[in-house]
């Protein structure tokens, strides 16, 4: 954050300032700077500590040699993984909550509120990078706390941290409520700033819900001594191995009948779920369109008391502002709508897209889209959710202030004539005006009907659907084309205005949906959100196709079974206790083995340290063999051939 700005935009007390330095306001707004402003740095420190104690209690498959010296801490510290973007489908609402948690220090990067440190202007990308790391960090207990197997500790860390965070957030809300003044400007705005906070409080209770649920019921399987218990596996028991299943059985006869919710707004999909990217994604852009929208209203309702209180007297100006305010409003929740739509139907394209890609279609991709880049698919998969968030949050803006601008026309071309001349005066106006142009229209559609009518062939069977493409009457033809010409060019501009108007509308209602390109074909390497959006969903398509899923699964369930089935005729891999232990029981083993065997010695890969006991290991392990040799000799010998 800022020192200069503070959370509450620069408050302070100056030569101009409503505000004195000795004023409790001015105070109260100092104190909550100051403790805002620390507390982010503050999380910092316990941050650390919960990671490298969750750290502690990860186990490392690998293990160093140096490691023996410290028996307890060996294994220990293996690395802890806080959210898994590629395929992982657990605690999916755990992990949107606990980015809805983070979404107002993402609302503050997104403004550039958050400057950790002072650099030139020519580092400002660098300081953008140290804030994103920073929020990272102080929001990474929550997601470590889910998703380690540690149930205990995770669940009493992520409830200690979640709840330190709750305080404090209660206590920044009793703050702004002392600052609430509607008698002044700064102080009525604090009188709504409650709107802006509820998703907060709504996203931490939650995650206190949960990890109190987690630490319970980690509690309850401990007291009944099931503390190792076994998950259900995860792909045996979900989606993907019953995506498989449906493709190996014959496809129903009869599909089954959808009923109208189904078929116009969402069709639920048993065999497919929304990984926690996704969904993570989704919630960060409502929580953010919700912040965006509570500020815009917030503001704009100030702004208009203020500027009615001064335009008293002036009926005129107050009647164009009542004009102005009335068309902000239902523009702001037409766009609203808008983007909440857009923000669910790009959830229905992705799960389509995928779909598509999992049956092997790729044609609604662009062709040189077909063969994925590794490295660009790879990172567009990380973009993408910051991608998303940041092109919705500038599609409602911009789509606001369209329909804003189109409201205002509508207004002054229709509503206020209406007002003043009356509804039929103000439709002959519109005839009028619009005459010409029913005209062109009239004219194009007359061009396509006697097209149809005089200078096409007959059908060529009276089952078909319209002529050929063939040219009847062609002297006619070329008289009509000819007197024609010459007013077509004079259409040709109109449709160019219109072409021109019709782009900018399309692309503006669909700069927030990624999934759409807004460049014509051929020139999709310009749009970069659309590019992010191919790779992101090829990058997907490679890492969780439920066929090559389910593949892998069996494959690495047979090898285990296969390993488990060998390991059981020797038990030496499967000693338990400490490395001394381990290695006092394996020497013992290999010392009675070579005592009954001595034969074996001579077969033993070792090290070259001294020839004199080299050379007397193999003088004892050639008297053995002898010795095992004659006595084999003596013992298959007849007693009565000795006598």
């Amino acid at each position: 954050m800022d020192p200069g700005k503070g959370y509450y935009g620069g408050v302070e007390p100056g030569p101009h300032s409503p505000y004195s330095a000795d004023d409790p306001l001015t105070s109260t707004v100092k104190q909550c700077d100051l403790n805002h402003e620390l507390f982010l740095h503050a999380c910092l420190l316990p941050s650390l500590c919960i990671v490298a104690l969750l750290s502690f209690f990860e186990r490392r498959q690998k293990i160093f040699s140096f490691e023996d010296r410290f028996p307890y801490l060996r294994g220990r510290f293996g690395v802890v993984v806080p959210l898994d973007f590629t395929g992982s489908l657990r605690n999916r609402w755990s992990y949107a909550f606990a980015v809805g948690a983070a979404a107002p220090q993402m609302i503050s990067l997104f403004f550039g509120d958050i400057v950790p440190i002072k650099l030139p202007r020519w580092l400002i990308t660098l300081v953008y990078l140290l804030a994103a790391f920073e929020v990272a960090l102080a929001n990474l207990p929550f997601f470590a706390c889910l998703s380690t197997t540690h149930k205990e500790a995770g669940g009493v860390l992520g409830l200690l941290y979640t709840l330190a965070w709750l305080i404090v957030a209660v206590w920044k809300v009793r703050c702004i409520h002392a600052l609430c003044d509607e008698s002044d400007v700064i102080g009525n705005f604090m009188c709504y700033q409650w709107l802006m906070w509820w998703p907060y409080f709504l996203c931490l209770g939650f995650l206190l819900v949960r990890f109190g649920f987690m630490l319970v019921k980690e509690v309850h399987h401990r007291l009944k001594k099931s503390a190792t218990q076994v998950e259900d596996d995860e792909v045996v028991q979900s989606h993907q191995y019953r995506y498989v299943q449906t493709l190996l059985k014959r496809p129903p006869i009869r599909s089954v009948e959808k009923s109208w919710f189904q078929r116009n707004l969402y069709d639920w999909d048993p065999y497919f779920k929304f990984p926690n990217r996704m969904i993570a994604t989704t919630i960060i852009s409502l929580i953010g369109l919700y912040l965006l929208i509570s500020s815009e209203e917030i503001l704009i309702s100030l702004l208009s008391k203020w500027i009615y209180s001064l335009s008293q007297g002036y009926s005129a100006l107050t009647e164009h502002l009542d004009y102005a305010t009335y068309t902000w409003y239902i523009t702001t929740a037409l766009a609203a709508l808008s983007s909440a739509a857009h923000v669910g139907h790009v959830l229905l394209c992705y799960r389509k897209h995928i779909k598509r890609l999992w049956a092997g279609k790729k044609s609604f991709l662009p062709e040189k889209y077909h063969t994925a880049d590794s490295a660009l698919s790879v990172a567009a998969f990380l973009r993408y959710p910051g991608c998303q968030i940041a092109f919705t949050l500038w599609g409602y803006m911009m789509v606001h202030l369209a329909l804003f601008v189109f409201g205002m026309v509508f207004v002054y071309l229709v509503i206020i004539p209406i007002r003043k001349q009356g509804f039929f005066t103000w439709l002959i106006d519109m005839s009028i005006f619009l005459a010409n142009f029913f005209i062109v229209f009239a004219l194009l559609k007359l061009q396509v009907l006697l097209v149809r009518i005089f200078f096409l062939q007959d059908k060529l069977s009276p089952e078909d659907k319209q002529k050929p493409l063939a040219l009847n009457n062609r002297k006619a033809f070329h008289n009509f084309n000819y007197y024609f010409f010459f007013y077509n060019v004079i259409l040709g501009l109109g449709s160019c205005v219109l072409r021109l108007m019709s782009s900018v509308f399309v692309s503006l209602l669909l700069v927030s949906r990624i999934n759409r390109t807004i460049m014509p074909k051929g020139f999709e390497l310009l749009d970069k959100g659309y590019r992010t959006w191919i790779g992101m969903i090829m990058a997907d398509h490679y890492h969780n196709n439920p066929v090559m899923v389910c593949f892998c699964h069996l494959l690495l369930k047979r090898t285990l079974e296969r390993h488990a089935a060998i390991s059981a005729y020797s038990r030496l891999n499967n000693a338990s206790g400490s490395p001394l232990e381990v290695r006092v029981r394996a020497r013992w083993r290999l010392l009675y083995t070579l005592l009954r065997n001595p034969q074996l010695i001579l077969l033993r890969k070792r090290q070259k340290r001294n020839n004199n006991q080299e050379q007397l290991a193999v003088v004892w392990a050639t008297m053995q063999v002898q010795q095992a040799d004659t006595a084999a000799v003596v013992h298959s010998t007849d007693p009565s051939l000795l006598v």
